[in-house]
Order: structure tokens, then C-alpha cells, then sequence
């Protein structure tokens, strides 16, 4: 802009008013709770032991106090005025960028923002500051804040700094900071109390106390405030499963799962898995979940991309089936209670909590939402107490939003919770197995159909107490009636899940031939080629069609059968170069006949098929991660014995991680992300057709050497 449009020209200030801070407390500080952690992390930066809270006549505005005092290094008069009174101050966070670390217990500064110390205005009007420092005077400091509105700008607030040569609070060589609050803000209750004192508690991660540094929090007055308050040392010993993960780079470091049966669980026995199983070793590379966005879901995680460091995983989960708990749990009111007051993974960053991870108000895990998804087999944040453990001078591109309420959500952000969630998605697969062992031996109902078995045992209580012949019989004739109703919906909900299975896959097909047909029709605008495209699209709808079409069982081709469920993955399989090898092929074509359901037949091999495209790739993953060679391949075969026909379904993949037996169990699966549905619905129809699905041992089958090492499923007719 030209000089000539210029009138007049002066220079000005930002005058900040005098009631900021008053709003930057409000604003920034969320509650009672976080203001007090605040102060503490600050007596922590300050490379104090202990740090005391005592409160007294809370209950009272006008005459309850509030006092923290720390045994650390304290503050001269000159760190006082220019940093202590200073918002915004940078003096921490460039000893961050330095490293610069305490001189006894060597830590890095927790806070950087220079703000955390004005949320103390969020639990009363008159501060009262003294501090001392090592060969310094004492400084004592005295604010309050309701005169703030009586003067107009920051500036015009007059402070007044006084030194004592002769302490009062730090004397004989101490050293320390003391803050004593008055003119409360609020009236405490019994339950403000509380969640202060469970906040305090949970600081420091329950796994790794340090005896470096300890908070201490307490109500003169009212001591009984905090009776019934559970610690974690009595919790504890009801956690069933407990984990010790380390995380580095782009890989699992260290894996340890126990799973630990109370002593009143004499039918179960203890297992503990590490980094060696091969259920974990085809997860050591980290990935990015299916939940997080489609351009990096599935992707490999590189922590070492970003300043993160080592990451330690640390959890304890929980059961609350009434059946378990009445095994060995005492107060079931206050072991649930404490479940719901701090389950959650919280964040520690040199042992010091990162708020507000943890909070029941904060899932930033989504553990909640994924359990409502599948209740089976999730783990919800009220039955899991985690801590994830980083090292502060390793970390630095995990940065602390100012209003305390997590990390600022960037790329280092999604890699690390990425991390946490590939590590919980395991931790989940295994624990799934020992939980259903859990439930068979001391469930409520026996293994198999529990509902029919509850039917009998109405039926058979009605004829031994109910004697009067008419009503029995009306009550067994209701009785029937409902259990013909229920092996009708049984059989209808059989087939809708065997579809609805599927239907993922129909779509994934049915997009993948689309966007080639327009490929081509842009590249080559009318060919032969879109021709076929499309006449194998109207095919493959069909194929589709017949596994969702109603039908009854009938004498069926079984190499008609396998040929279309093969036809229907075509382009999936080619799509993840999956090369296929047809057994029967080289046999007679004229297989015998057997009466099946055809289209839930279908589907059933075609989500065998899936799970073999799923584990192929894990497998090719894990070879690529080691510079080694691997060709992904499927073995389909048809074989006639004396007494049945069979259908061979085999892959070199990385073969079955949990035990073939618990393989047909609903939602139990090894498969990240899985329902765990797939082999049950196929088990429950292949017995709906008087057959059997197998899971063969070696030499059973003729079956290639290659595929030996890998997944063998066999669905068996009887002639």
C-alpha cells in the first residue's frame, strides 16, 4: 500500500485486561480435580519427594483452606517474579528443548505451557505463596483475585514480592513450596472430595510406584470422607488377565499374556503366551486398525518416524459375569464401582499422569463403541485398567493440548494410539479362548444349546411337580410350541447369518469388477474385453443370488458346488495373486451326488476361502518384513471315500493360531477385526446336513507337502 494513504501512524500494545488469568483458569482448568494435579505436577517439576494436600472446614466457603506444600527445590525471588507471575511463561519448555533435567531425581518438566499454575483461582480467591530456594531468601507472595476486577489491565495489578531472611515455613535448611488457598470458590461436598482423592490416586501409574515421588492427599476434618474408597492393591487380585507389552519401531519387542484362574477355578488351569506364539508373532508388526481411516487401515505402523521412543503397555482386565464373581468376589458393589470409577488405559509420561486419558468421560480408545459392536469379544473400558508408559525426553512429538485434555491429535498421535489399539485387538483374540473355557466349565447353562437344554429342563420340572394332568399338558404343549418356534428362527437366523457373512464380500467383488469395466471403458471405450466384464459381473450377481435364495436340501453336484463358490471369489482371489490349485481336476469329473442346502453350502466354502485370502496375506506380510520369497497358493480338492465325499480346502499360509478345537467356538477368532462367526455357522451347517466340518491332521488327506504347514479345513458328506 502506497505511503501516500497514509493519515497518521503510531505504534500500540496488546494491553491484556487484569481478569485474563481469571478466565484462562476457568477456561482451561476443567474441574477441582485437575486444578489440584496441576499444582502437584508442578511440585514434581520441581523434583520434590512428597507434596502434601490438606484440606480443612471445606465444607464452608469462607473458612475452608486448602494447602499444598512440596519438599522440592523452591523458587528464588528473581524465578518468582519472572517466571511464577509470568503467563505463558517458556522457562520450562526450553528446558525441555535443552534437556535440561533435575538435579536430584534427574526429570524433564511435565508442564511446558506456563499456565497450569493460575487454575488454582478455580478453588479460591486468595492465593498465599512461600517458597525457598537453596541459599535464597524465603519468598512469600500474596494475591487476590476478586481485586483483579478493580483494575482494568494485567499491568495495573499491583503484586508485592516479600523476602524473609529469617524463614517461617522453611527453616533449618529446607527447602520448598508452599500454597495455602482461602476464600473458597465452591463449597466442597463428600463426593468432590472423593473424585479428588481417586485423581491424586491414579497420578502415578498403579504398576510402577515410585517411592521418588509420593502425593498425599487428606480432609483434616473429615476423615471419613474417603472410607470405602478401594485401592488397587485390593482390586487387583480379581483381575483374571493381566498383559506386559513393549513397543518399539515398527514391531512388538517384548509380549507377555497370563491368564491367572482364582483358586476357586479348579477346572481351569493358567496359560501364559509371549512374543514366541505363533498367534503373536504373525501380529509383531504393528499395524494401523480397520477402524482408522481407509488410506492407512492395514498399513504398518513406524513409531520411529516420529519422536515417541519405546512404549510400554501394561494391563489388567476383569470379569463381571455374576457366575465369576460370585466365585470369589466379596464386595461386588465396590469392586464394580471401582471398575467404573477408574477402568479406562491412561497415559504416563515419566510416571506422571497425561490428563485426561483415563477419564470415564474420555474412550479416546473407542473400547466402548467396539464393544457394543461385538460384546463377545471386546474389551470395554470397565473391565480394563491399562497404563501406556513413555519416556518424556523421547516423546516430544506427542504434545499436550493446553487445556489438558490429551495430546494434540497429529500424525505421531494416530501412530501411537494405532499401536495401543493393534496391541488390545490380540490381547483380545487370545484372552477369548480362556474366557470360553472359563464359561464352560462354570457357566450358567451347559456348552450346547443352551436355550434347548433350559426347555428341557422346564419340561421335565412341569412332570415331576405339576400333577394335575390338564394343566401339564397345556404347559408341555406351550412348551413345544415355543421350542418349534425357536428351531425355526434358529434355522432362518442360520441362513441370514450365513448371507449376511458374505455380503461383505459381494460388495468388495461386485466394486472391483465395476471399476474395471469403467478402467477399460475409458482406456479402451467399447471392447470385447467390458463385454466380458459385464457378462461376468451379471454372473457373479447371480451367484451371489443362489447363496441368499431360500432352498431346501437336494441332491446337488459337489464340483457344480465348488466351481461356483470359486467363480464367485474370482477376482478376489486374482486381485491378492492367490494362485489356485484344483485337485479334483485331474480326477474323474462324475463325483456322486449329495443331498445338500446348495447356496448356505456356498457361502460356507466361500468364507473358508476368505479366511485363507485373510491369513495368506499375513503370512506374505511377515515374509516381506524379512526379505524372503512367498508365493500366496490354495489347494482345492474332492475326495471319495468309501462311506463320504469330501471337499479339501487348503493354503500355505500361516496355519491355525488357537486350537483347531476351540476353532468352530462363536466369536472366537485369531483374525484382527474378526466376528468369529464364519467356522461356526459353517460347522452348524454342515451338521444341519447330517455332515461334519473337520480341521484333518497330517496324513488324513493326500495333500501337498507345501500346503502341509498351513490351514486345512475339510467339509465331509456322508454318501
Amino acid at each position: 500500500m502506497s505511503d501516500l494513504n497514509i493519515s497518521k501512524e503510531h505504534e500500540a500494545n496488546f494491553k491484556p485486561k487484569a481478569r485474563l488469568l481469571l478466565q484462562l483458569g476457568d477456561q482451561l482448568i476443567k474441574n477441582e480435580s485437575i486444578a489440584l494435579v496441576e499444582l502437584v505436577k508442578n511440585s514434581y517439576d520441581a523434583d520434590a519427594n512428597i507434596v502434601n494436600i490438606y484440606m480443612e472446614n471445606v465444607e464452608n466457603k469462607e473458612e475452608g483452606v486448602i494447602i499444598i506444600e512440596d519438599d522440592g527445590f523452591g523458587m528464588t525471588p528473581e524465578i518468582v517474579e519472572d517466571v511464577w507471575l509470568e503467563p505463558g511463561s517458556d522457562f520450562k519448555s526450553k528446558q525441555i528443548k535443552n534437556k535440561e533435567k533435575t538435579p536430584k531425581y534427574k526429570r524433564l518438566p511435565i508442564g511446558e505451557k506456563g499456565i497450569g499454575r493460575f487454575g488454582v483461582h478455580k478453588l479460591g480467591n486468595i492465593i498465599e505463596l512461600t517458597t525457598k530456594a537453596k541459599n535464597s531468601n524465603e519468598v512469600y507472595v500474596k494475591i487476590n483475585w476478586e481485586h483483579f476486577d478493580e483494575y482494568d489491565y494485567l499491568s495495573d495489578v499491583p503484586i508485592t514480592i516479600i523476602e524473609r531472611k529469617e524463614p517461617k515455613l522453611f527453616s533449618k535448611g529446607k527447602t520448598g513450596t508452599n500454597i495455602t488457598i482461602s476464600k473458597l470458590r465452591e463449597s466442597w461436598t463428600r463426593g468432590m472430595a472423593r473424585n479428588v482423592k481417586r485423581s491424586i490416586n491414579a497420578l502415578s501409574s498403579p504398576f510402577d510406584r515410585s517411592d521418588f515421588f509420593q502425593p498425599n492427599y487428606e480432609v483434616v476434618d473429615k476423615p471419613k470422607w474417603f472410607d470405602g474408597i478401594m485401592e488397587w492393591e485390593d482390586i487387583q487380585e480379581y483381575s483374571l488377565f493381566n498383559f506386559d507389552i513393549t513397543l518399539s519401531g515398527s514391531k512388538i519387542e517384548k509380549f507377555e499374556y497370563n491368564f491367572t484362574p482364582w483358586n476357586t477355578m479348579s477346572k481351569v488351569f493358567p496359560n501364559k503366551i509371549t512374543e514366541e506364539a505363533n498367534i503373536v508373532s504373525n501380529y509383531i508388526n504393528l499395524e494401523y486398525p480397520n477402524s482408522f481411516e481407509k488410506e492407512v487401515a492395514g498399513k504398518t505402523i513406524h513409531l520411529n518416524n516420529y519422536n515417541i521412543g519405546e512404549i510400554n503397555f501394561k494391563g489388567y482386565v476383569f470379569d463381571r459375569d455374576s457366575f465369576v464373581m460370585k466365585m470369589g468376589v466379596s464386595d461386588k458393589s465396590g469392586f464394580k464401582g471401582y471398575l467404573n470409577s477408574n477402568g479406562g488405559v491412561r497415559v504416563f509420561r515419566d510416571n506422571l499422569r497425561v490428563y485426561d486419558y483415563g477419564e470415564r468421560e474420555n474412550d479416546w480408545l473407542g473400547l466402548d463403541y467396539r464393544r457394543f459392536q461385538q460384546p463377545a469379544k471386546r474389551i470395554s473400558n470397565n473391565i480394563l485398567i491399562g497404563a501406556v508408559s513413555l519416556q518424556r525426553s523421547e516423546s516430544g512429538d506427542l504434545q499436550e493440548k493446553t487445556n489438558r485434555e490429551g495430546f494434540k491429535e497429529n500424525n505421531a498421535y494416530q501412530a501411537f494410539k494405532g499401536a495401543i489399539l493393534h496391541c488390545i485387538e490380540i490381547i483380545e483374540i487370545i484372552r477369548a479362548q480362556d474366557k470360553r473355557k472359563l464359561k464352560e466349565r462354570y457357566g450358567p447353562t451347559p456348552k450346547s444349546a443352551p436355550v434347548m437344554s433350559t426347555l428341557n429342563e422346564a419340561k421335565q420340572f412341569v412332570h415331576d411337580k405339576v400333577k394335575e394332568s390338564n394343566t401339564q399338558k397345556t404347559i408341555i404343549n406351550y412348551f413345544d410350541k415355543i421350542e418349534a418356534d425357536y428351531k425355526a428362527l434358529s434355522k432362518n437366523l442360520l441362513k441370514a447369518a450365513g448371507a449376511g457373512l458374505s455380503m461383505s464380500v459381494v460388495v468388495h467383488e461386485v466394486e472391483k469388477i465395476i471399476y474395471e469395466v469403467n478402467t477399460v471403458l475409458k482406456k479402451e471405450k467399447a471392447s470385447e474385453r467390458v463385454l466380458k466384464l459385464v457378462e461376468h459381473l451379471s454372473s457373479l450377481i447371480d451367484g451371489y443370488s443362489e447363496i441368499i435364495r431360500t432352498s431346501d436340501q437336494q441332491s446337488s453336484n459337489l464340483l457344480n458346488v465348488v466351481e461356483q463358490a470359486i467363480f464367485n471369489v474370482e477376482y478376489r482371489l486374482q486381485s491378492h495373486q492367490i494362485e489356485v490349485i484344483k485337485g479334483y481336476k485331474e480326477k474323474k469329473p462324475n463325483f456322486p451326488n449329495v443331498k445338500i442346502a446348495k447356496n448356505l453350502l456356498i457361502g460356507s466354502i466361500m468364507n473358508i476361502i476368505d479366511n485363507s485370502i485373510y491369513w495368506l496375506d499375513r503370512k506374505k506380510i511377515n515374509k516381506i518384513e524379512n526379505n524372503e520369497k512367498f508365493i500366496k497358493k490354495l489347494f482345492i480338492d474332492i475326495v471319495v471315500e468309501e462311506k463320504t465325499i469330501n471337499i479339501i480346502i487348503a493354503d500355505n499360509g500361516t496355519g491355525f493360531m488357537i486350537p483347531t478345537e476351540d476353532m468352530i467356538e462363536p466369536f472366537v477368532t485369531a483374525k484382527s477385526g474378526g466376528i468369529g462367526l464364519g467356522l461356526h455357522i459353517a460347522s452348524e451347517i454342515m451338521e444341519a446336513q447330517k455332515g461334519r466340518l473337520i480341521f484333518p491332521d497330517e496324513g488324513d488327506f493326500d495333500i501337498p507337502d507345501e500346503f502341509k504347514e498351513g490351514a486345512s479345513v475339510v467339509f465331509e458328506f456322508k454318501k
